[in-house]
């Protein structure tokens, strides 16, 4: 097989991998709501559902092109263990674990998170040491850039990723010093199973590294308290078809942000970014919160118990 843009895969009999199909496609490997993959290959992550497919051979279509509409980590991975599935078979768990750090932030290895945070540095235009040039296109031509670019990089970086330690070094430090302030009791975290929430308790200050919090708790709503600051996010993982659990379906906290504006003091709002969002947050824009963390919590919990859902992947 071979690997073409999107915008030209529909010239051709194609697959896609991760994303949403074309007029076309033969087939979707993909984790994502309406993609149409076949029930029996279904995984949490679209290059385990690649896997799935290579499995199969009986559900084989006949392309010779395979595409995505978007790029990220696991559209990378699994779009290369289909181009080349005999050389993939070998490491099918690192990379399945390498697209489980790059779309969920969870690892079982630090091998798997540092080649997820090695392709994420040649995404960012900031880290990147792919020609500058490249991400001042159009966006459909910085994906084909990535694609194409990175499609050679990963055999590399799978047999050696200590040859690119200086783009995971500084991500991997970060990674520890969360890690270390959870085991030094600094950071807590405390789950509520019926909510499917975990409550993650620290300083002040600083960033804590997603990888940490998202390694320790299945649970795919975090209300994250700094000190006196305050945010709710929903992970990924509610936003796609899992095929290993279903996490709790996404509750529109749009009422509860004006709610809590409301009734929060100073010149502030809170914001609740949709449902719709891969990653939506609900924060405090402008002046610190008036209210306590626990005020939230009990709110939040309140919110989340009553509210219909708003977001079904697997509908």
């Amino acid at each position: 097989m071979r690997y073409l843009p999107y915008a030209y895969a529909s010239s051709e009999p194609n697959v896609i991998v991760d994303g949403t199909g074309n007029g076309r496609t033969l087939i979707t490997l993909s984790h994502w709501r309406r993609s149409g993959t076949p029930a029996e290959l279904m995984a949490d992550t679209s290059t385990a559902i690649v896997f799935n497919y290579l499995d199969r051979p009986d559900l084989h279509v006949p392309a010779d092109v395979v595409s995505n509409n978007h790029f990220d980590e696991d559209g990378l991975v699994g779009i290369y263990a289909l181009l080349e599935p005999e050389a993939s078979a070998s490491r099918r768990d690192l990379l399945i674990d390498v697209a489980q750090a790059g779309d969920f932030g969870v690892y079982g290895s630090r091998r798997a998170a540092r080649i997820a945070f090695v392709l994420s540095a040649h995404v960012d235009p900031a880290t990147s040491p792919l020609p500058q040039a490249l991400f001042d296109r159009p966006a459909p031509q910085v994906e084909e850039g990535l694609y194409r670019a990175l499609l050679d990089v990963l055999p590399r970086l799978l047999a050696d990723v200590d040859e690119y330690r200086s783009l995971w070094a500084p991500e991997d430090a970060a990674l520890t010093r969360t890690e270390q302030l959870f085991d030094d009791g600094r950071i807590t975290l405390e789950e509520q199973p019926e909510l499917d929430l975990a409550v993650v308790r620290g300083p002040e200050g600083g960033e804590w590294h997603p990888m940490a919090v998202h390694s320790r708790t299945t649970a795919t709503r975090l209300l994250l308290v700094r000190g006196a600051h305050v945010e709710f996010r929903y992970r990924y993982e509610s936003w796609v078809q899992m095929a290993s659990r279903r996490p709790a379906l996404r509750v529109d906290l749009t009422a509860l942000a004006g709610e809590l504006t409301r009734e929060d003091g100073g010149d502030g709002r809170w914001c609740f970014e949709g449902v719709e969002h891969i990653t939506p947050r609900m924060y405090r824009e402008g002046s610190a919160s008036t209210l306590t963390p626990e005020d939230i919590r009990r709110r939040l919990g309140a919110a989340l118990r009553a509210g219909a859902p708003a977001w079904n992947p697997y509908e």
